[in-house]
């Protein structure tokens, strides 16, 4: 059975990747902005980072998918990156942590990460397969566990908790603790968006685009959730009693990937495909930036200094100035 789910996972992987690496032969389009993105190549080649956050330390830390360690940047651009003790541990999901640690998700090695701000890392088993993570309102870990179509809850001390979906292979992602002291996150092949308490008490939405795949999401600042669609090409919007508005992306097939709250109060989110940085309001007015040096912005985050960081598959990490 994990054999199966495997593959079955490494194809939809190998989609996202070679979408977003198909940026190379995209055609160039205008540039504007391109002198407000820095990016930082990282130290081992060929890593594919994939989740950011801004750690308690004022540094932002990110995982490395294939190079199996976290990563710590400054503002400043200095790279520290710390092995993962499993082997092809897989790492994805990171998110700062309510005991002022940081805490990851194992793909592969089915474990849940610690890592402290001076690198040493800890870690616990976990059911299956777990992707996105997000500190919750009740003080633990919530994190998605996307093959095995569960969401699931570890506390500081690595008592691990799973609750099983409605919707069986629904492909569970994303995940934000939300303003109603509920937790919110993405479904990709269940075309849902879902939401659990912390009692574990589940209730799913569906999307109006068919087959729109979800997969970032994010507490906005107008109390509500917003989410990308990563097939849709849309950002849309998800009140906490489940009623969703969908925005258009100017840019045809971006592939939306990764989504934050920004400091300027508006909600920013990745295009894999096309290498641009989109802003959205509240309202739902789109911007998208210049294209950028580097290959396929993938998760994003808002920042210590004031500005916006991502990682990019292409092996960087890279920061956009708000002015």
């Amino acid at each position: 059975m994990r054999s199966y789910s495997l593959i079955r996972r490494f194809l939809v992987m190998g989609l996202l990747v070679g979408l977003v690496l198909g940026a190379t032969m995209t055609p160039a389009r205008a540039v504007t902005d391109v002198k407000r993105f820095r990016e930082f190549t990282l130290p081992t080649a060929n890593v594919y980072p994939q989740g950011i956050t801004a750690g308690p330390d004022g540094n932002l830390w990110f995982t490395e998918q294939q190079g199996n360690e976290v990563g710590r940047i400054t503002t400043a651009g200095v790279i520290t990156e710390f092995p993962i003790p499993t082997t092809y541990g897989y790492p994805q999901g990171i998110t700062a942590g309510p005991d002022g640690n940081l805490w990851f998700t194992e793909w592969f090695g089915w474990k849940i990460g610690r890592i402290t701000t001076a690198g040493v890392i800890t870690e616990f088993p976990t059911g299956s397969y777990p992707y996105g993570i997000t500190a919750g309102p009740d003080g633990n870990l919530w994190f998605t566990e996307d093959v095995g179509s569960k969401i699931g809850q570890i506390t500081t001390g690595g008592v691990v908790s799973e609750y099983s979906l409605p919707t069986s292979d629904s492909i569970p992602q994303g995940i934000t603790a939300g303003s109603d002291g509920n937790l919110w996150f993405t479904e990709n092949y269940g075309n849902r968006i879902g939401q659990i308490t912390t009692a574990g008490v589940i209730t799913e939405f569906p999307i109006p685009t068919a087959g729109s795949f979800p997969i970032g999401i994010t507490a906005g600042p107008d109390g509500n959730i917003w989410f990308t669609e990563n097939i849709g090409n849309k950002i849309a919007q998800i009140t906490t009693a489940g009623v969703i508005t969908e925005f258009p992306i100017p840019t045809t097939d971006s592939r939306p990937q990764g989504i934050t709250a920004g400091p300027d109060g508006n909600l920013w989110f990745t295009e894999g495909l096309t290498n641009k940085i989109g802003r959205i309001t509240p309202g739902g007015a789109i911007r998208e930036s210049a294209s950028k040096p580097g290959i396929g912005p993938w998760d994003i985050t808002a920042g210590p200094d004031g500005n916006i960081w991502f990682t990019e598959v292409g092996n960087a990490i890279a920061e956009f100035r708000l002015l």
